[in-house]
């Protein structure tokens, strides 16, 4: 299992007045391998009076991978003008990413994931995203919402992906929003070698019900129903070599301090991974 690195969603130790810098202290001392952060706290970083030459080298001097932006731009909303701004603000956060060495943007479905939209008209916006970022060198990594009333399955993403006609098109996968969307993780199976980017990390417990479960019932690997074998297997089988990442969002966990619970969570996702 060693050929598996660890990476800190900074969701996961989310703390009132700490940096997106002190974010990445923490995830070195910890004992990850990178670090996902999100394109609004490098915004607050910047306005603070930060750069992001700052921050990439940073990271790079403490031997941490900055892996992925969290960003949540409208890249497949139907009306032109939403559509619009929402390419633009992509353009953005690529550019950011670029600049931060990052080899990918989390390319989620904000604004359709309320309401039912053609997954082949999405899968033509997700062709004309990836067009429109062209230009810079990381990649979208297409990501779906167990919550979302589209783009909320493996399956659904593995349509899309396959309709874009984008042939390099990568997945963001979530033990989570498998468990939300489908009940299961089947779906990972069907995910050719190359095919899957990046994995976030987590568990669920029984209660609440898959119904009513939200994000803030993450709980740490291992404390939940998430069959651990199963999801280690199909890794395997796919022969990944990326990432696995840690993302949670209990309120809980966030009063225990940053530096518990990461170092906690990466212990528990360790010991998942590793016994499976």
């Amino acid at each position: 299992m060693g050929r598996f690195d660890y990476c800190l969603n900074t969701s996961t130790i989310r703390s009132p007045g700490v940096s997106v810098l002190e974010y990445v202290d923490i995830a070195a001392d910890a004992g990850y391998d990178g670090i996902e952060p999100w394109v609004e706290e490098i915004d607050a970083w910047v306005e603070a009076g930060g750069t992001l030459t700052q921050l990439r080298n940073h990271a790079a001097g403490r031997g941490i991978r900055i892996v992925n932006l969290i960003a949540f731009f409208e890249w497949a909303v139907p009306e032109k003008d939403r559509h619009a701004r929402g390419l633009e603000e992509a353009r953005r956060c690529f550019e950011m990413a670029q600049v931060l060495e990052c080899p990918f943007v989390a390319t989620a479905p904000k604004g359709i994931h309320d309401r039912e939209v053609d997954l082949f008209s999405v899968a033509r916006r997700f062709a004309e995203l990836t067009e429109a970022v062209s230009d810079f060198s990381p990649k979208p990594l297409l990501e779906f919402w167990g919550v979302s009333r589209t783009l909320g399955t493996v399956g659904e993403a593995l349509l899309v992906a396959a309709e874009s006609g984008v042939r390099d098109a990568r997945l963001l996968t979530d033990i989570f929003h498998m468990y939300k969307g489908s009940g299961h993780q089947h779906g990972m199976d069907y995910l050719d070698p190359g095919r899957l980017g990046l994995v976030h990390m987590n568990d669920y417990p029984a209660d609440p019900s898959r119904t009513d479960i939200e994000d803030e019932h993450r709980v740490y690997p291992g404390d939940g129903e998430a069959p651990w074998d199963e999801i280690v297997a199909s890794l395997e089988r796919q022969e990944y070599r990326g990432m696995l990442s840690l993302e949670l969002f209990n309120p809980a966990y966030w009063a225990e301090g940053p530096v518990t619970t990461a170092r906690k969570g990466l212990a528990r996702l360790r010991a998942c991974v590793e016994d499976a």
